[in-house]
């Protein structure tokens, strides 16, 4: 990375990284008078009879003080308060990026603790909690001490425990990894500053023996009686030992712990470890030793460092933002033990689930699992937030220094809600298919991303899916790649039971179109047919396709074999799209080139059926380039046309058109210009004219403006069959397999359930 880049990051546009973002509406006198005075009394009045009632009405709930000295800023030492603002201003956008969370970053001016510790009793009322950041030791240990002791909100060093609790998960999951017992390993420290001190005391309380401890600083090993360079807190790790050099210290040891700068110790130094030594050489931006270094010696060793370009970073951005964030959706009035160590548990655990293709093709991998190379989250991942904030809410109410309850499938359904509307979307379906799963069969049973996605969804509990192919090959590409198949069904097309059944079955479907009971047995042969043909027979409730195929290799066999919904008579493809602020969706976007009216006014039924499914009421815009007759074309009336046969057929949709595309999505033209309009906000269900316009801007609308987009959904058959875009990732399956489960769901809880 160039200096100027960096430099060019900081100045460019707004200088800086943060901004203050208002919440409410300020566009006229009468919001002017609400949000000051005279206004604002109330709330002010309100809280002065309850101070908690601040939680209510101001945002100190969600606000956090970033506060430093300046005087151990990253690797730069003792700058100073305000060349440190770049970094606070950073550490506050980690907290509203990964958290959600907004800070005020308070450089304060004093290198004497006693003004620092004066300064945060000050801001008690205005911060939900305080990070400290970026303050020498020993002082950081009796201003955190103090604070804690005197504050009612989260007081927490990050620079102390955020290093602590993440070297611990990665701790725990090496010592998983080797087989070695927590109480059995020694450690060796390389530092004895803040981060060292608090990391060895975590360790402590994960398990290792004090005593096995040996922490070395510039002067050698800290042992009982070295009177030189020694405070309080180091002398809790002064051992009673011969040793005397960080060299001697490391013979035989497990584990190394580097907390210092770089060239602390050397690769020599570590080939006298026991073996499979834990090397986390975290010193940044260059470690104590380089991983190929160590490597070279030690090709046993399991390495950790600061660094994003090697396996296995620890990075503090994967502790505070949700440490903070569980701390204060609970009201805690401190971060204890209990809630550090929750977030150490919480992150060694997720480390053990498979990892989503969305996440590891951030960091250029496919197929991460854990192990040597994967021993914490990556962090990006967003899972995270999920793991890691219930685990510390909860901590601190089951340990009392919480005073709001929580429930945890609520609270963490708001968490994802705070990742996206996507993610919110997609939870409230993964739960309602996991309250009732059903069969789901996957033609593609052979490749790998869908054997990876039928075992997550047997672990979420989201359906039972069936692989279609060689049982052989299933097999051993399963054992290539580290997936149990418990409770997965493997149907061979070739050997099943079900074959002849089937073909008689199929054969009497097609027979009048030219199809011969032995060109039946044929396709059978092909998976896609074959899954078909199992949905068909009613032996699976859905079917997930297309990783590997062209979109037609799925829909042809699911229409042959299976076919229209009767009262559909069309089918169509609807994909929903995700912003930040609002949900649409938008068809028909693959099947139909240029439907009659008719045809529009079906698709346009049956993606408000899959809207309402999904628990959303649609408002449905019939899109065209003519607003209300202001141009007549017969593309135009074709349009007016499916207005008022979906009409007809359904008056209670809240329905309109044609109407532009900017009409259709602009409160303002349709309550001022068109206020005969039906509807009366902004349309969330888009339907087009044509496979063009359909197709084009669905496209568009991902691409360039920023939506997460879910589908193809296939609407209109008589049973679920749902297309994979072709490449999707492990997560796009998942989500289908839900999306599937629930129109199963759906078909089977109405009288006529496949009427869309």
């Amino acid at each position: 990375m160039k200096r100027a880049d960096a430099l060019e990051y900081h100045a460019q546009g707004r200088p800086g990284k943060i901004a203050v973002v208002p919440t409410k509406p300020l566009n006229n006198q009468r919001d002017l008078a609400l949000a000051y005075s005279p206004g604002v009394a109330e709330p002010c009045l309100e809280i002065q009879k309850n101070p908690e009632d601040a939680y209510r009405y101001t945002a100190k709930g969600n606000l956090v003080a970033v506060v430093s000295n300046g005087t151990a800023v990253l690797g730069l030492g003792n700058i100073g308060a305000l060349a440190g603002k770049p970094v606070m201003e950073g550490k506050a956008n980690l907290f509203k990026q990964f958290a959600d969370l907004d800070v005020f970053d308070l450089e304060v001016g004093s290198e004497d603790p006693a003004d620092v510790i004066r300064f945060c009793q000050l801001l008690e009322p205005t911060v939900g909690g305080i990070n400290l950041e970026d303050i020498r030791a020993p002082d950081c240990f009796l201003i955190e001490e103090e604070l804690r002791r005197t504050l009612k909100v989260p007081v927490f060093h990050d620079d102390q425990h955020g290093t602590a609790i993440i070297s611990g998960a990665a701790l725990l999951n090496a010592l998983e990894v080797t087989g070695k017992e927590i109480a059995a390993i020694r450690v060796v420290f390389s530092g004895a500053g803040a981060a060292a001190i608090a990391t060895a005391e975590h360790y402590v309380r994960l398990g290792v023996r004090r005593e096995h401890i040996i922490m070395c600083d510039r002067a050698g090993v800290i042992y009982e009686g070295r009177g030189d360079d020694m405070d309080p807190y180091k002398a809790r790790f002064a051992l009673r030992t011969d040793r005397r050099t960080i060299a001697e210290a490391l013979d035989g040891a497990d584990v190394f712990v580097g907390l210092s700068v770089a060239g602390a110790i050397s690769a020599a130094m570590l080939e006298r470890m026991a073996d499979r030594p834990v090397v986390f050489a975290l010193a940044n931006p260059v470690p104590e030793v380089m991983p190929d270094e160590v490597l070279a010696v030690r090709p046993d060793a399991i390495m950790a460092t600061g660094r994003s370009d090697y396996p296995n970073q620890v990075n503090n951005v994967l502790g505070f933002p949700f440490i903070f964030r569980g701390a204060l959706d609970v009201r805690a009035t401190e971060i204890n033990e209990e809630m550090k160590m929750a977030a150490t548990r919480a992150l060694a655990a997720l480390a053990r689930e498979d990892v989503p293709d969305s996440v590891s093709v951030l960091y250029g991998k496919r197929g991460v699992r854990f192990g040597r190379d994967y021993l914490i989250p990556f962090p990006f991942d967003p899972r995270v937030l999920l793991w890691v904030a219930p685990a510390v809410a909860w901590a601190a109410v089951a340990s009392g220094a919480a005073r709001d309850f929580i429930d945890l499938d609520e609270y963490r359904d708001q968490l994802e809600a705070r990742l996206g509307r996507a993610r919110g979307i997609m939870r409230g379906i993964m739960n309602r298919a996991m309250a009732d799963p059903r069969r789901v069969v996957f033609p593609e049973g052979e490749e790998p991303k869908v054997i990876r996605a039928a075992q997550i969804v047997v672990d979420e509990g989201i359906a039972q899916p069936v692989l279609v192919g060689n049982p052989l090959i299933i097999r051993e590409t399963a054992a290539q790649h580290g997936i149990p198949l418990d409770e997965i069904e493997i149907e061979d097309p070739v050997a099943s039971s079900r074959r002849e059944r089937y073909a008689e079955a199929l054969w009497r479907h097609r027979q009048r179109k030219g199809l011969s009971l032995a060109g039946a047995q044929q396709r059978l042969q092909d998976p896609v047919f074959y899954g078909a043909q199992m949905v068909a027979c009613e032996d699976a409730d859905a079917m997930v396709s297309g990783v590997n195929l062209h979109y037609p290799e799925t829909v042809r066999p699911a229409l042959q074999v299976i076919g229209a919904a009767p009262n559909a008579g069309v089918v169509s493809g609807v994909y929903m799209l995700v912003f930040e602020k609002q949900v649409v969706f938008c068809g028909d976007t693959t099947i139909n080139i240029d439907p009659t009216a008719e045809q529009i006014a079906q698709i346009a039924y049956a993606a408000s059926w899959l809207v309402r499914t999904l628990g959303i009421t649609p408002r449905i815009a019939m899109l065209s380039f003519s607003n209300f007759g202001s141009v007549r074309h017969p593309d135009t009336d074709k349009v007016a046309r499916a207005v008022e046969l979906l009409r007809q057929r359904d008056p209670s949709l809240e329905v309109d058109g044609e109407m532009q595309a900017d009409t259709a999505l602009d409160p303002h033209a349709l309550a001022e210009t068109y206020p005969f309009s039906r509807l009366r906000e902004p349309a969330n269900v888009l339907i087009f004219p044509n496979l063009s316009a359909g197709n084009i801007a669905y496209k568009l609308l991902h691409r360039l403006g920023g939506a997460t987009a879910v589908g193809p959904i296939l609407v209109g058959m008589r049973r679920p069959v749902h297309v994979l875009e072709q490449g999707a990732s492990v997560e796009d399956i998942v989500n289908m397999t839900a999306v599937a489960v629930v129109d199963a769901q759906q078909r089977g809880a109405t009288a006529d359930g496949a009427r869309a």
